[in-house]
């Protein structure tokens, strides 16, 4: 084998390594699929989840669903009890504050960045969404926008890094809100607030629409600490 040869074999491995970190795996997008289930508030706290089933659903091995859930559970986001399953957590009042702290931490830079008129107009879409839910007194879809919303915060900056950082953290936030929605009505008060902050950010007013969101996060953690009795 010439140098020539042996070089290009070991840029051809360096690449296909490259690849194999970069391209999710299948237990990663399966991982993926039920993160998100759990912050649209499909999959409730305490529910059990079921290999067959979820391999059903998503046309992959068991043994890919149970790689997804150890993902998970690293995560947190689900917990398995010896000879009875996996079930979605049930977080506790001590989870609460890691939680908001990340919040503050990734979506008040993230707004005070700003964004490009595409990834602003996606957070003005989640709020149009959220105002419909409202109209059509839809309570479940007024808080699948209101996760969106935060999300699209987040997506201002343009990372994957990010993004990921954020899909657990909505999942750990709507596992916290079912508990609070006890109160038909829960989601409806962060409204008025979205459609401010909203304004705050298509207004070019960032250092407004940070402080805005971070008395929100203020307001919002206390709400849940209470809700959780912290």
């Amino acid at each position: 084998m010439t140098t020539s040869d042996a070089l290009a074999g070991t840029a051809s491995g360096a690449a296909a390594a490259r690849l194999r970190v970069t391209v999710p795996s299948v237990a990663d997008r399966v991982a993926a699929e039920l993160r998100l289930q759990l912050a649209e508030g499909l999959l409730l706290p305490g529910a059990r989840l079921t290999e067959s089933t979820i391999a059903e659903d998503l046309g992959v091995s068991r043994n890919t669903v149970r790689e997804a859930f150890a993902e998970l559970a690293a995560e947190r986001l689900v917990v398995r009890l010896p000879n009875r399953g996996v079930f979605v957590a049930s977080l506790g009042p001590g989870d609460i504050h890691d939680v908001y702290a990340v919040r503050r931490a990734v979506e008040v830079s993230a707004i005070r960045a700003g964004g490009t008129p595409e990834r602003v107009a996606a957070v003005r879409a989640a709020v149009e969404e959220g105002k419909a839910a409202a109209a059509a007194d839809d309570e479940e879809a007024l808080g699948t926008a209101n996760q969106h919303f935060h999300g699209a915060i987040v997506g201002l900056a343009e990372s994957r890094r990010l993004d990921t950082i954020m899909s657990q953290v909505l999942a750990e936030m709507r596992l916290f809100f079912h508990k609070a929605t006890v109160d038909a009505h829960f989601y409806r008060g962060y409204l008025g607030d979205n459609e401010e902050i909203c304004a705050a950010l298509e207004a070019g007013e960032l250092d407004r629409a940070g402080s805005l969101l971070l008395s929100y996060l203020d307001r919002s953690e206390a709400k849940q600490s209470a809700v959780h009795g912290d």
